[in-house]
């Protein structure tokens, strides 16, 4: 997320659909309307930098992220190759996640993870290909559908945030089956990424910058 950034062109119309059809919805947009999702720079450093804060603080994360810029200078697929798992290392990444971001930029250098090709792709063709990444899980692909692609209808079930807002305001059961999770969604077709967006918003104002 950027503060202050742009929406995507899709926004107002996902807003006005889910106001007019939905209680809670209409609820949560009048009481909130922040900076919609808006695009996190370029593809490889968004996941790098996903696969870096994986169970780390944000502060933590910042950290790490700061100390491989100033090692490698700009992070991308050529830089992290050339640096190697050691260097990356160095840099206060764990072992697993220095060997994951090797991958990452393997996959880019051989064309196997494509951006020019993602705009006519469906999103589960691109969650199928972001997952054929170690290091990459289903949250973090579809984390990168939201804030880097703007796909309008991600409905991100595995995050914590929208499973306890949820909670609060659907009245689902803390451990409720995954199927309840999906069907919770269904309503919201096909905008259920501003669905998300405002169920994350219901419990915290801050914006998260991706």
């Amino acid at each position: 997320m950027s503060e202050g950034g742009m929406a995507p062109e899709w926004w107002e119309e996902a807003c006005a659909a889910l106001g007019a059809r939905d209680a809670l919805l209409a609820t949560l947009i009048a009481r909130s309307r922040p900076p919609a999702v808006a695009p996190s720079g370029d593809a490889f450093a968004t996941l790098a930098r996903a696969i870096v804060g994986q169970q780390l603080s944000v502060q933590a994360a910042r950290r790490v992220w700061e100390r491989l810029e100033g090692g490698l200078g700009a992070i991308s697929p050529q830089t992290v190759l050339q640096a190697g798992a050691a260097r990356l290392r160095e840099a206060g990444l764990s072992g697993a996640k220095a060997s994951w971001l090797v991958s990452l930029a393997e996959h880019f250098i051989a064309g196997r993870l494509d951006p020019r090709r993602w705009r006519e792709m469906g999103d589960e063709e691109i969650l199928r290909t972001l997952l054929a990444v170690r290091g990459v899980g289903r949250w973090t692909a579809e984390m990168f559908l939201i804030f880097h692609l703007w796909r309008p209808d991600v409905w991100p079930i595995d995050d914590l945030g929208l499973r306890r807002a949820l909670v609060r305001h659907a009245g689902l059961p803390q451990k409720a089956p995954r199927r309840v999770w999906l069907e919770a969604g269904e309503r919201w077709r096909p905008w259920r990424t501003a669905a998300t967006w405002y169920l994350w918003r219901s419990l915290e104002a801050e914006i998260v910058v991706y």
